[in-house]
């Protein structure tokens, strides 16, 4: 094909910074026809052209490398004469261009040549994975940064440092100091383990041994032997993952992972394409095909290190469907032809190169071998670029315990303010200040972290012991909470919503339609129709001479078109069997449908199928055209030829808004297809044209015209396949493909809705396809508006979307990857506000970074929390941008599951994860934190009465044991046990999910509850302190006695009124703490008058103290249970 003159360009004039060229001679036929597909898009003809205007000049590309020379030959440095061709113009311009003065950023595009010096090789970064979040020196600095940098849990370190000057020391150093100790050693060792494990996998990853080609180096007198094994197998060494670098050749099996990113060089199929999964990429599990670089597909796996040539690729970015580059051969690696006569004057040729060319970093190569030159590595990948380092996250609960810690501290600073204000700032009183700041520090107490930490464990212990959700793990332990208070669930489609299995459910012909059912039926028509079943061979007979097609004629037409029109490849596993391998796994399903109902696909390349009927003959076509599906054509044809009778069809098949208008006139087809897509099933439409050998010429002599043109190539094509082929097509059938849900996925995202929760589906697959199964999921609810914002490419037109949806927002929105980026970059406050009030959402092809984008804009904005759930490892960084992240274990690896923050094995998982135990974690730490604070502040407030009598001497009400014991021994086993408490059963929590509801507004912690609790612990600490002093005898001593042991009765009595459902374990901590304080009381009698403590005086005393301190607030209690009634409560 690169015979083909094409036009002249034309010359233009010469732009600022680059050196004009001199003649554009006619050698453009270089430039983009080294490609199989004449219909590559004109996109890459002008890469070419980019590519050359951005390069710099031979004496500015290697800066500093002393062999000049060497990169002389590499860009095709002798001169040529005025009239030879532009191309060589192209590689090596005379007059270097002059650097561009200004200061713009660095640019990163490059060209490299095979076999690179190492001064190129070393500008690039090294190819090492790295996950891990800290390094030896930084370990410590980052991880004490993130727990003091909460106020909680810096004040608890200055109040403990506080204890070491002997002028503020108030009772045992250990009671300050261990809680924080055991706190911060448990945070750290739970880093250092999951650092390791990081580093574990890392080292792995970097450790991965690949084969890296290089110049044959043996000695010419080397032994037959030897030569030979050589000349099959280029030199080889192999290296770890780490050491690849820019400019390597590597050689690449069957199920390895590609180390980096590189273009293709060479396959071991002779077509020059590969399949690759992409599926930790783009989380789609369909395979996909790269063609590898024709002119280097032709040479020997040998001769590919010797080359003379170099590649260039434009600056790293994110974008995986994206690259434009080229491929120079200076020259050819044959310096003679077969007559002897030398080469010299050929000219370099350029191929442009485009992401079909390229196998990404993190696929996999599913079949063959191959041979790939590196052209990003490490930092520079798609894959690495894609992924965000995760962040250190921290629960919304947490975050509100910290705001309430500085009222907490603002209260205590004021307290002891007014206490040393009223004794008139006598003395040093900026000490005694501190001393009350330290006296009072249980108001903010210390227990409270611990408590919560602890509770933490247990909920975690109890979704990993669940037998409803079998291999639950929960990664971070930090967040049970957040599950209980999730707005939005943003989900990924494939492999978490569905299965991606599919399979062909329905043939519809118009008169006649099979379901999953009767395609036995399908089978026997066939088989009647080939003639291998001759039961109903008279049937037909009279069917024909009334002029009518008989039914089994038509099943074969429509059975044949299935079978040759897509782009489907059998390939042969190692143990015999055959699978078909597509970009698409609903052409996958089509073709296995075909083979089980008699049409078995046995053969294919690139330009010819075999296809064995029901009676085992084999029927071979020609294949003369391919028009590949695209997203905007959403249509894909073929034109074959039978070569036994020559007879030429055109076949096409596509989504039914296209094929609508290509077909001939009928009455059926918007009806059915219609009523498909409300079963959530995927239709195409097929149709053919029978073409004769006149009319194909035509068309391939203009088609070929068309696709020589540099200016309008595509336009041009598809404006001739219109012309002769687009237009009164027979209509054949229509197909329903399924693509299987997962368990029990309607039911669950149902649930969440009644829940309150607002669903997004984020997805890298098409929009036809989520749009199908968005109603296949009841995602959208029946006859529910669905509204489509694509190829979206003005600010006006997303500015009209974006009216209409503010108008409509009863609808579901579904958005595509590029119109959303658009929104995101003009009006990404507007989208935002609009898109989180709709019902549902769905965004197709999403690239990784976009749906992490997301994730965050969401949280950004609404400040509600944002739960991400996905599979792939395409998912990761979403997932990590999530305020609670939740892997699936699926088909596509566990990277999802690592990276998450909880980790489940079935979507439907989830309804229980969040309605259930997300519901009781929050309710339950809300409760145990606003107890804990009000056990601190009770104290505090008798400490307060107590000084404020005694003249307001810095002095502790109680020390030493009594101190240590309070927040431990007395108190610590009933309160905690408030984490076993719940208010109803779990099966009134799942069938009523609106329960949930209640949760997301945050009432079960709030300032009210808080200021509600303070108010408790007021009134509680006063009157003890009050009724104490007012009932103690002559003795210091009794007053400890009589208020202490009030104050640990009142405390097991507020737990019993706050419990909802008892449970055995609370019993038993009320009874086991009550035994202990009986006990000590016997082994502390420097706090504790016996004979005073077993007299009738104490204990009325006591009892009377306690009913004042506890009896109005059961009444309150009782009264806004009538009153008010919490809604759980109504369901009991």
């Amino acid at each position: 094909m690169s015979d083909i003159p094409l036009r002249r360009l034309k010359r233009h004039k010469n732009r600022g910074d680059y050196t004009p060229l001199d003649d554009p001679g006619d050698s453009e036929s270089r430039i983009a026809l080294h490609s199989p597909n004449p219909a590559m898009p004109r996109l890459t003809t002008i890469a070419a052209a980019n590519a050359r205007r951005n390069r710099p000049g031979p004496g500015t590309r290697y800066a500093g490398n002393p062999e000049e020379e060497e990169g002389e030959r590499l860009l095709g440095g002798r001169e040529y004469d005025e009239d030879e061709e532009d191309s060589e113009e192209r590689t090596s311009p005379r007059t270097p261009a002059p650097l561009p003065t200004s200061t713009t950023p660095k640019d990163k595009s490059r060209t490299i040549p095979f076999h690179p010096p190492e001064r190129v090789q070393s500008r690039y970064p090294p190819n090492i994975v790295r996950n891990q979040k800290y390094n030896v020196f930084t370990f410590l600095p980052v991880v004490f940064y993130e727990q003091f940098k909460f106020f909680f849990n810096l004040y608890f370190l200055l109040v403990a440092l506080s204890q070491f000057i002997p002028a503020l020391k108030i009772g045992f150093i250990a009671t300050y100091i261990a809680p924080l100790a055991f706190v911060l050693c448990v945070t750290i060792g739970k880093e250092a383990y999951d650092d390791y494990k990081r580093f574990l996998r890392d080292k792995e990853a970097n450790s991965q041994r690949y084969l890296i080609l290089q110049r044959e180096t043996y000695s010419s007198d080397a032994s037959t032997a030897e030569e030979a094994y050589l000349n099959i197998h280029a030199n080889t060494r192999s290296v770890p993952s780490s050491s690849i670098r820019v400019g390597d050749l590597i050689h690449l099996e069957k199920n390895q992972r590609v180390p980096a990113d590189v273009v293709l060089l060479r396959t071991s199929d002779a077509s020059g394409t590969c399949f690759i999964r992409t599926d930790q990429l783009d989380g789609e599990t369909d395979w996909k095909l790269r063609v590898a670089v024709p002119e280097t597909q032709k040479m020997a796996e040998k001769t590919l290190p010797t080359l003379d040539a170099e590649i260039y690729a434009d600056p790293p970015i994110k974008d995986i469907h994206t690259f434009i580059g080229t491929f120079t051969l200076n020259k050819p690696p044959a310096a003679s032809d077969d007559s002897g006569l030398p080469l010299q004057n050929l000219p370099p040729s350029i191929a442009p190169l485009t992401a079909e060319n390229v196998l990404w970093s993190n696929t996999v190569l599913a079949a063959g071998s191959a041979v790939g030159f590196v052209i990003y590595t490490g930092s520079e990948t798609r894959a690495v670029m894609n992924t965000s380092h995760p962040e250190t996250k921290v629960g919304l609960l947490d975050l509100e315990v910290n705001r309430l810690s500085k009222i907490l501290f603002a209260v205590t600073l004021v307290l002891s303010l007014v206490l040393v204000a009223l004794n008139g700032f006598r003395g040093p009183w900026y000490i005694y200040v501190c001393r009350f700041l330290i006296l009072f520090s249980s108001i903010i107490p210390i227990s409270l972290r611990v408590n919560l930490d602890m509770g933490k464990t247990v909920y975690a212990s109890q979704i990993m012991n669940d037998s409803e959700i079998p291999n639950t793990i929960v990664r971070t332990s930090t967040l049970p909470e957040e599950l209980g208070r999730i707005t939005y669930l943003l989900s990924d489609k494939t492999g978490t919503l569905t299965q991606n299995e599919m399979e062909m459910r329905k043939l519809h012909m118009g008169t006649m339609s099979y379901g999953a059912d009767a395609m036995d039926e399908v089978a026997h028509q066939l088989a009647v129709a080939f003639g291998a079943d001759q039961s109903s061979t008279s049937t037909g007979a009279q069917l024909a001479t009334r002029g009518r097609r008989d039914m089994s004629s038509r099943v074969r037409d429509v059975v044949l078109s299935l079978a040759l029109c897509h782009n489907v490849t059998p390939v042969t596993n190692d143990d015999g069997t055959v699978t078909y391998q597509a970009s698409s796994p609903d052409e996958v399903a089509i073709v296995s449908w075909t083979g089980s109902v008699g049409l078995t696909l046995v053969f294919r390349d690139r330009t010819k199928m075999e296809l064995q009927t029901p009676t085992g003959a084999r029927i071979t076509f020609d294949i003369l055209d391919i028009f590949p599906f695209t997203s905007e054509s959403k249509r894909m044809g073929i034109v074959v030829r039978e070569t036994q009778t020559g007879e030429i069809t055109f076949l096409q098949k596509g989504a039914d808004v296209v094929m609508a208008k290509i077909v001939q006139r009928n009455d059926w087809l918007d009806e059915e297809t219609a009523n498909m897509a409300r079963e959530g099933l995927r239709t195409l439409v097929m149709a053919r044209k029978r073409l004769s050998s006149q009319l194909y010429s035509e068309f391939a002599k203009q088609h070929h015209a068309a696709s020589i043109k540099l200016e309008g190539r595509n336009e041009a094509m598809a404006a001739v396949v219109t012309e002769f082929l687009e237009h009164d097509l027979e209509l054949l059938g229509l197909t329903g493909v399924e693509d299987k849900l997962q368990d029990d996925v309607k039911s669950t995202l149902e649930l969440l809705r009644n829940a309150g929760i607002k669903i997004w589906m984020l997805t890298g697959d098409k929009v036809e396809t989520a749009r199908c199964i968005a109603i296949s999921t009841k995602l959208v609810a029946r006859n529910q508006y669905i509204h489509e914002m694509s190829k979206l490419k003005t600010s006006d037109q997303v500015r009209d979307q974006l009216d209409f949806l503010q108008n409509k927002l009863d609808c579901c929105l579904v958005i595509d990857g590029e119109s959303l980026q658009l929104c995101l970059n003009l009006f990404q406050n507007e989208f935002i506000e609009i898109s989180t009030k709709l019902s549902a959402v769905v965004a197709c092809r999403c690239s990784p970074t976009q749906k992490a984008d997301v994730a965050r804009l969401i949280r950004k904005f609404t400040k509600k929390r944002v739960c991400c759930i996905g599979d792939g490892g395409n998912d990761v960084s979403m997932i990590q941008a999530a305020d609670v992240g939740v892997g699936i274990v699926g088909k596509e690896g566990k990277q999802a599951s690592l990276a998450a923050d909880f980790s489940v094995t079935q979507f439907s998982h989830l309804t229980k994860l969040l309605l259930w135990h997300g519901r009781n974690s929050y309710r339950r730490s809300a409760k145990l934190a606003q107890f804990v604070i009000h056990r601190g502040l009770i104290i505090s407030i008798m400490q307060a009465v107590f000084s404020a009598i005694f003249y307001f001497a810095p002095i502790a009400l109680y020390q030493g044991w009594l101190m240590a014991g309070y927040a431990t021994v007395y108190t610590m086993a009933p309160v905690f046990s408030l984490v076993l408490d719940r208010d109803v059963s779990e099966d009134l929590a799942l069938l009523y999910p609106e329960l949930y509801k209640e949760l997301v507004k945050g009432r079960s912690l709030s300032y009210k509850t808080f200021f509600q609790w303070c108010m408790i612990s007021l009134y509680q600490g006063a009157a003890i302190m009050i009724m104490s002093l007012v009932l103690f005898e002559t003795e210091f001593l009794h007053i400890v006695s009589i208020s202490f042991t009030a104050l640990i009765l009142n405390e097991l009595i507020m737990v019993a009124l706050e419990i909802t459902t008892w449970h055995v374990y609370m019993i038993i901590s009320e009874v086991v703490t009550l035994f202990f304080y009986a006990i000590s009381m016997v082994f502390l009698p420097e706090f504790f008058d016996i004979t005073f403590v077993v007299s009738l005086g104490f204990a009325w005393k006591t009892a009377a103290v306690v009913a004042i301190s506890t009896i109005p607030l059961y009444i309150i209690k009782l009264i806004r249970r009538k009153v008010a009634p919490a809604a759980s409560s109504k369901l009991l």
